[in-house]
């Protein structure tokens, strides 16, 4: 399984999206389309960037009583993503049958992964806001084990964690790691970050990088400069 660099397009409107994209003369990168973009233009932006040739990382981070995550699950494949997620925390019934929505009649499937524990949150927050007890690696841990116990892919998480992530649950389960800034670069509202450099060493197998590529003065070349640190 190859690393690559997946860019976040948090858009609110089609017009931003294509516009952004279209810099990319004759590249395809990865990318992510999250809650924002989808909520704004719905599963036919979904359709028209993948018509474009763009591998697509769907990040609807689903969380809901199982039927209705399968239900849903069922209705998102049909999009022809490339890899898209729920939130571990909907326990491992919830994966397993988000599993078996997301497996068309064929039996081809997108990668499914799943979010341990957002990267804006602290080991503080989590103790003392949503009362999880545990230390931020062990919880990490333990909902990694659980999502890899129901049969999914990998999951999202900080890249402080991808390597344990790795060691715990075998190399061939995907993390793919969401907080990563350049080393001069500002961390934003994100707490718990890594450079693309550093990601690589520990063993990400994919990052995720928003702001530092869209907000960039020439997003391309900042594309590129990722590239450069995490995949070459």
């Amino acid at each position: 399984m190859g690393k690559d660099v997946i860019i976040a397009c948090d858009f609110s409107s089609r017009e931003q999206t294509l516009n952004f994209l279209s810099q990319f003369k004759g590249r395809k990168p990865f990318v992510k389309i999250g809650m924002e973009l989808y909520y704004a233009e719905g599963p036919d932006m979904v359709r028209e960037i993948k018509a474009l040739g763009h591998p697509i990382f769907l990040d609807l981070k689903l969380h809901d009583i199982p039927n209705t995550v399968k239900k849903s699950m069922a209705v998102l494949s049909r999009l022809d993503v490339d890899m898209c997620n729920l939130h571990a925390a909907g326990t491992r019934a919830m994966m397993e049958a988000a599993l078996e929505g997301l497996t068309r009649p064929d039996g081809t499937r997108p990668l499914l992964v799943a979010v341990t524990q957002l990267t804006s949150t602290s080991e503080e927050r989590m103790h003392d806001e949503l009362l999880i007890t545990g230390s931020m690696p062990d919880v990490v841990m333990h909902y990694a084990e659980n999502a890899r116990n129901a049969g999914l892919d990998g999951v999202v998480c900080s890249p402080l964690e991808a390597e344990a992530v790795h060691q715990r649950c075998g190399e061939n389960f995907i993390t793919v790691t969401p907080g990563v800034r350049f080393a001069d670069g500002d961390i934003g509202d994100q707490v718990r970050v890594m450079t693309p450099e550093q990601a690589k060493k520990i063993g990400s197998d994919y990052i995720v990088v928003g702001r530092p590529v869209t907000a960039a003065a020439d997003p391309v070349a900042a594309y590129e400069r990722c590239l450069r640190e995490f995949v070459d």
